[in-house]
């Protein structure tokens, strides 16, 4: 799993041992593990932190090992980002060594807005060798929904954000490249060194759908990446509106739900073609009731909460086919 973010800060001690050494591309000669804003830190935990006497916070997929590639230092100040960040010549070639580097889901909550030939070259090569990408959709709804990439690329998971309501962030950007949504309010996450604090922005609902890839293809190594991208889109829980994508990411049925990945495997950004797709039809029956129970969804993410538990218990320990062994330092 490759986090191309601020780098992954390995000190806290819920990521000791699972912080692998990856690459610094903002400061060359750096091996991705410093941070100077937390943000990779804390987007990294969500997917990774281990478990520890007398702290509630767990990343959802804790077995993971994360490759660390640092091209960002932004921060949000103002309501603006401040700080450095690689050009998109050198945030390419981030996603391209991660890739060479035996990443097999790469973690994209950097969002650029512009399309770039040589990051969409990139994505398209990850996406060709089997690699599943799941990308932030963006915090600038209020805006106008300017289009972000990588997340409208074809092939990628784009993923907007939610509050514990179960209701979209106001923030959080909606298009034709939405996917689905996750948990991006009041987001508990490890800050560098050690300790915790809440954070918020479709950046941090990245790592739960991430975290959910990463499960699958633990526990299901036979699916190719767009299989898994599929299976994760097919089993969210449904959403009042196209405003968020096809649903709720759920963890918990993205694992455990009966039956195979349906018909012939499209990237996600094709799921949405005129193909009679019995995972689909039973999708769009679950949508169908929900709008007649949309006052019900206000608890939706309390269960989705209890979905990422139970779906971090369930899944059994062990290495999956290309995860690394832990960093013995």
């Amino acid at each position: 799993m490759a986090v191309i973010d601020s780098g992954v800060d390995r000190r806290h001690p819920q990521l000791a041992g699972r912080v692998l050494a990856g690459i610094d591309l903002l400061d060359p000669g750096g091996d991705g593990t410093l941070d100077c804003v937390g943000h990779g830190t804390g987007v990294a935990s969500v997917i990774a932190a281990a478990p520890q006497d007398g702290i509630t916070f767990r990343g959802l997929a804790p077995d993971a090992r994360i490759l660390p590639v640092r091209v960002s230092e932004q921060q949000v100040v103002d309501g603006r980002g401040a700080g450095r960040t690689v050009g998109p010549d050198d945030f390419a070639r981030a996603i391209r060594w991660a890739v060479d580097n035996d990443a097999d889901v790469l973690n994209l909550s950097v969002v650029l807005y512009a399309d770039h030939p040589a990051v969409r070259a990139a994505v398209a090569d990850a996406v060709a060798r089997d690699v599943v990408v799941v990308a932030a959709v963006g915090n600038l709804h209020g805006s106008g929904d300017p289009r972000p990439y990588p997340a409208a690329y074809e092939g990628v998971l784009g993923v907007g954000a939610m509050g514990a309501d179960g209701v979209r962030a106001d923030f959080s950007q909606a298009g034709s490249y939405l996917d689905l949504v996750a948990p991006g309010t009041d987001v508990l996450i490890a800050a560098p060194g050690r300790g915790h604090h809440r954070a918020e922005g479709t950046s941090y609902a990245v790592p739960f759908v991430a975290a959910t890839a990463a499960l699958l293809r633990q526990y299901r190594p036979e699916l190719t990446a767009a299989e898994v991208a599929t299976r994760i889109v097919a089993t969210t829980d449904p959403a009042p509106d196209d405003g968020y994508g096809t649903g709720v990411l759920n963890p918990y049925r993205a694992i455990t739900e009966a039956g195979g990945v349906p018909g012939p495997a499209e990237p996600a950004a094709t799921l949405a073609d005129d193909r009679v797709d019995p995972a689909r039809l039973a999708q769009q029956a679950r949508r169908a009731d929900a709008r007649q129970r949309a006052v019900r969804l206000a608890g939706t993410g309390v269960l989705v909460v209890a979905a990422i538990v139970l779906a971090a218990v369930i899944v059994p320990a062990g290495t999956r086919r290309r995860w690394r062994p832990a960093d013995p330092r």
